[in-house]
């Protein structure tokens, strides 16, 4: 088994330069995460995958390509899936019908948006998407917002369910975020450090219940850049207590647990102290996170220099014995790629099953 490559990067753009390769190569980089400043086309998108599986065949080729407003690749071909809240809108409608018939129909159209999702972004090559969202609507985030499917955790739990089974019917993993909760605060982690005040009693009889009740089915579980102050000063994804004690004691999660983007405002203060990219990736890694991502530092004016110096910090943060590497990290890790072939782009377009999960879309 390969060395625990736990860092997931991102490149500036449409094809990899040497700097990227050469990033992409590093024994640390474990895969890489995809943005629409990365996208020109299928057949552009397609060539740029294969020419990172070429580095390294066992990269983990990732996006953020959940519908609604966060979908980055959105022309030729493919489809604009509606956000998440339209299908917790679909359970609410029962109208004239069987009672439960709207749930059932929603179910249905959920499924067939894990479908469409999962097997257009492997038809070019992307092997993971962090979808489903498992937030609740609260009604006061505004960078959650549409992207939850519900206030109710049942319905959340069920819908997404229902979207990951269609992600595995298109031979695809999945990743629940943002754990324990993200759509209490209104504060943005990409911008600031939100607060959530709640007891953890209040938090996990509420906003964890879908990672309880989703048990084995989720693969991967992205933490929340989110303070939850009655349960400890530190941000969840940098939290022993949230990802060791409560996330895998507690609720005895077994798959991978993905850092947030360390860029955003929510990872860059720890306890009240700026740190650096490197802080907080040791700080992600011995919090109990196996993989942590930092994205668009590729494209910044110095090339790039910030994953570079993130690459060598965290080496040299192994050798001082701030972090260990774990083997059953990396074995979650590549537990996380697609198995089998794809079906390629064209043939896609007359099967039965995905025209008949177009046909299910609200």
């Amino acid at each position: 088994m390969s060395e625990h490559a736990p860092v997931v990067i991102d490149i500036a753009g449409l094809a990899l330069d040497d700097a990227d390769r050469r990033r992409l190569a590093h024994p640390l980089v474990g895969g890489m995460i995809l943005f629409a400043r990365n996208w020109r086309d299928r057949e552009q998108l397609a060539a740029l995958c294969a020419e990172i599986k070429a580095v390294r065949e066992d990269l983990l080729i990732c996006v953020d390509h959940e519908g609604g407003r966060v979908q980055r690749f959105r022309s030729d071909g493919f489809t604009h899936l509606p956000p998440m809240r339209r299908f917790g809108e679909l359970w609410s409608q029962d109208g004239k019908g069987r009672e439960g018939s709207g749930a059932m129909r929603a179910m249905a159209a959920a499924t067939a948006a894990g479908y469409v999702l999962g097997a257009e972004l492997r038809a070019c090559g992307v092997d993971l998407s962090f979808t489903p969202v498992l937030d609740l609507d609260h009604g006061e985030s505004s960078v959650i917002g549409d992207r939850a499917f519900h206030r109710d955790a049942r319905v959340v739990t069920l819908l997404a369910k229902s979207l990951m089974h269609g992600l595995l019917q298109a031979g695809m993993a999945n990743c629940g975020k943002h754990f324990p909760g993200h759509g209490y605060v209104k504060a943005d982690s990409h911008l600031e450090v939100p607060v959530d005040g709640r007891s953890l009693k209040a938090i996990l009889q509420d906003d964890a219940i879908p990672y309880d009740w989703l048990g084995t089915a989720l693969a991967s579980v992205m933490p929340a850049h989110v303070v939850y102050g009655k349960v400890d000063p530190l941000p969840a994804g940098f939290s022993p207590q949230w990802l060791q004690d409560i996330l895998r004691g507690q609720l005895q999660f077994q798959g991978a647990v993905f850092s947030d983007d360390l860029s955003m405002a929510g990872a860059r203060r720890i306890a009240g102290r700026e740190v650096s990219y490197t802080e907080a990736a040791v700080a992600a890694l011995a919090a109990g996170c196996d993989m942590v991502l930092l994205c668009n530092e590729s494209a910044a004016a110095d090339g790039g220099r910030a994953i570079d110096e993130m690459l060598e910090g965290l080496v040299a943060a192994r050798k001082r014995g701030e972090w260990r590497a774990s083997e059953a990290s990396e074995h979650r890790r590549l537990a996380l790629l697609p198995g089998g072939h794809p079906i390629t782009w064209d043939a896609l377009m007359t099967e039965p099953r995905y025209m008949q999960a177009l046909s299910l879309l609200p």
